[in-house]
């Protein structure tokens, strides 16, 4: 992963990004339904700013998230979350999260975080892009712009036999041609070329990819 990026490199990469594209949700057999579930969070409104709590310039928790009613015939749900805007081949994932029952409503806040191996028979949180398990705190690069954070909600009228610390091409698979409701929550964050982050201490904080 490119880290470190310098602001002047941001605002050059300013027009280098993955795409909406290429989100999970916009991948061909994954969603055939217009089934739409009602996902939230009490930190922040659908396309308005992340509080800096959630992201790497904060404490990099994650956001507190729930939603509404699953269709008829859901038996799990899974999360993806990416950003499609970083400048790189394929959407950044921030998090995944499988295995959630039918009947769960909510994720609170901290609890996208590594959790072990999993056992397979319950909820168990992924890999996201940096290879670790748990919530990938929002990272833009310093004049990049502004990034979008898509919370991708699944409700699947299957029960996937996901492996431990499976990762998006897992969910992929798993997930195509089983979708029967899906929830959107879409968070922004940036960084401003002309300002730098600063760290307690004084020292500016390199801007990572992410």
């Amino acid at each position: 992963m490119l880290e470190h990026v310098p602001g002047w490199l941001g605002a050059l990469l300013r027009d280098v990004r993955a795409g909406h594209d290429k989100l999970v949700v916009a991948h061909e057999g994954v969603v055939a339904t217009d089934e739409r579930i009602e996902l939230k969070s009490t930190a922040f409104q659908d396309r308005q700013r992340l509080p800096v709590r959630f992201t790497a310039d904060g404490e990099g928790v994650s956001p507190p998230l729930m939603w509404g009613d699953v269709p008829p015939g859901t038996r799990s749900l899974v999360l993806i979350v990416e950003d499609p805007d970083a400048p790189t081949p394929q959407p950044l994932v921030h998090a995944v999260v499988v295995n959630m029952p039918d009947d769960q409503r909510e994720l609170r806040e901290g609890a996208i975080a590594a959790d072990g191996d999993g056992d397979g028979g319950g909820e168990d949180v992924g890999r996201n892009s940096y290879l670790s398990k748990g919530w990938l705190p929002p990272d833009p690069p310093t004049g990049h712009g502004e990034h979008d954070y898509v919370f991708q909600l699944f409700a699947l009228d299957v029960v996937p036999d996901f492996k431990p610390n499976s990762g998006r091409g897992d969910l992929l698979t798993a997930i195509s041609n089983h979708v029967v409701g899906t929830g959107l929550l879409v968070g922004t964050y940036s960084r401003d070329a002309s300002q730098s982050v600063q760290s307690e201490s004084g020292d500016a904080i390199g801007a990572a990819v992410a």
